[in-house]
């Protein structure tokens, strides 16, 4: 998560200002057109109504992603904490039920959620300490089968989005997608497809993360690693092995961590390799969506890291 930059609006709240970054606001109407740019233009009054209500006060520059603004508080007994302003949306509205669910386990501790518009008060993490920052890529990926293995140990609660139904459009949307694509990645898209056949009707009930890459995970007090930010699914554990295989990617890497990863986790290799092939394709699929064509009709990414994985777990 970076810390904000330039800066588009601003709200000021017991005199302190709250700066909202211009980064975040063109992400948001990139990526989610008029809802992320009504969100945008909402954004100082909600942080000065959550500020209040929750009787907050401002403590350091405010840091953003791609989809929310996080500030940095303390609340009104000096505890430190973090105010998360997001747009509600399918991925988001499973957060709070996630951590609630962990309850600070392997994860950071949700303190007040708003259902409304998904606004949630965090335990405040070191955001300048993110697992990435260690310069040892083997000990972060072994921190990451950790954690996972310990957040996927816990049963899925109800009301969060499920595995199955994604692999089943996944599924559906292979077809009409590598058609026109060169033979080559065509070839391995389909065989990824045919890898998650096989376990698509096995989805498992397992909470996942989802997203749990290196820059996910941050330092913290009672806890060395903690992870951030769930897009949570119910599935199986083998869903969730490719950020670590991507992160600082290398591709003599691949086979050792994945061996790594499914050792820790306790993972049936070939279950694994399925879920992890379907990963991939789902990431490539996006990339086929957003792709507006290059010189080779398709997009980068799709003869880069993603479909040497692929190649390497295939």
């Amino acid at each position: 998560m970076a810390e904000a930059g330039r800066w588009r609006w601003a709200a000021a709240y017991a005199g302190a200002v709250i700066e909202i970054p211009q980064g975040l606001a063109e992400a948001q109407g990139e990526y989610n057109g008029a809802a992320g740019r009504a969100f945008i233009e909402e954004l100082p009054a909600r942080a000065e109504r959550f500020l209040a209500a929750w009787d907050l006060r401002p403590a350091g520059p405010s840091r953003h992603g791609v989809c929310a603004l996080v500030l940095p508080v303390d609340r009104a007994d000096g505890t430190p904490a973090a105010l998360k302003l997001q747009l509600l949306d399918e991925e988001t509205a499973g957060e709070p039920i996630a951590l609630r669910a962990w309850a600070g386990r392997s994860s950071v501790r949700l303190l007040e959620h708003e259902p409304e518009t998904g606004t949630l008060l965090l335990e405040r993490l070191d955001a300048t300490r993110p697992l990435s920052s260690l310069p040892d890529s083997r000990q972060s990926v072994r921190v990451l089968a950790e954690l996972l293995a310990e957040l996927t140990a816990v049963p899925a609660p109800p009301g969060l989005r499920r595995l199955g139904d994604i692999a089943a459009d996944l599924l559906d949307a292979v077809p009409e997608a590598v058609r026109g694509l060169p033979d080559g990645p065509a070839g391995l898209l389909r065989d990824c497809a045919a890898a998650l056949a096989e376990v698509a009707g096995e989805p498992g009930d397992r909470l996942l993360h989802w997203d749990l890459h290196e820059d996910n995970v941050l330092a913290g007090d009672r806890a060395p690693w903690l992870a951030i930010d769930p897009k949570p699914l119910v599935g199986d554990p083998g869903f969730e092995l490719l950020p670590a295989l991507a992160n600082r990617f290398a591709a003599d890497e691949v086979r050792w961590r994945f061996d790594l990863m499914t050792d820790v986790l306790d993972l049936d290799r070939e279950r694994a390799r399925a879920w992890t092939l379907g990963r991939v394709l789902q990431n490539c699929l996006w990339d086929l969506e957003d792709d507006e064509g290059g010189p080779d009709g398709y997009g980068a990414e799709l003869s880069d890291r993603q479909l040497t994985i692929a190649a390497l777990l295939l």
